[in-house]
């Protein structure tokens, strides 16, 4: 990374302190949006089959807790995800689906940084752990997640 790149505005991994919270949204969850995901992805009657949804456990139609996860990416991306800072992600821990998402919700974000350090082996990144958690529009969370971020430290290691 150049120097030129480091003095581009945005979020690094030192605009990630541990108790800082970041949040977004909303963002609507359309019928016609669960139905042409759970078709593609994940065909089960509570995702795809309005008649058996009706019937069945959860009294209706409700979204994949994948398809979820995908706008939580996106809220994630809009929201949280340092600019230019990114890197990647390591992986997650801990996800769970909470609440059954329905034709309607609207979802929004909240991530609460839960540990940032520099990392050991490569100290012009940094590490950020957080709990993410997505609520829909009466404040109940239907699924949360603790993802580890791989970032660009703005200033060099001292």
């Amino acid at each position: 990374m150049t120097d030129n790149m480091r003095r581009e505005p945005g979020r690094w991994f030192e605009d990630y302190p541990v108790g800082a919270v970041f949040g977004g949204g909303p963002i609507e969850v359309g019928e016609d949006d669960i139905l042409g995901f759970a078709r593609r992805y994940d065909p089960q009657p509570m995702h795809v089959d309005r008649s058996a949804a009706e019937t069945g456990p959860f009294g209706g139609l409700i979204a994949s807790g994948w398809h979820t996860g995908a706008l939580m990416m996106q809220l994630l991306e809009r929201h949280f995800v340092p600019k230019p800072g990114n890197l990647a992600s390591p992986g997650l821990d801990e996800l769970r689906w909470l609440r059954p998402v329905r034709p309607g919700d609207r979802l929004s974000l909240r991530a609460t940084v839960l540990s940032a350090r520099r990392s050991r082996s490569k100290p012009e990144q940094g590490v950020v752990t957080s709990l993410v958690e997505v609520r829909n529009q009466r404040g109940e969370v239907v699924m949360s997640l603790k993802p580890i971020s791989l970032m660009h430290c703005r200033e060099p290691a001292s």
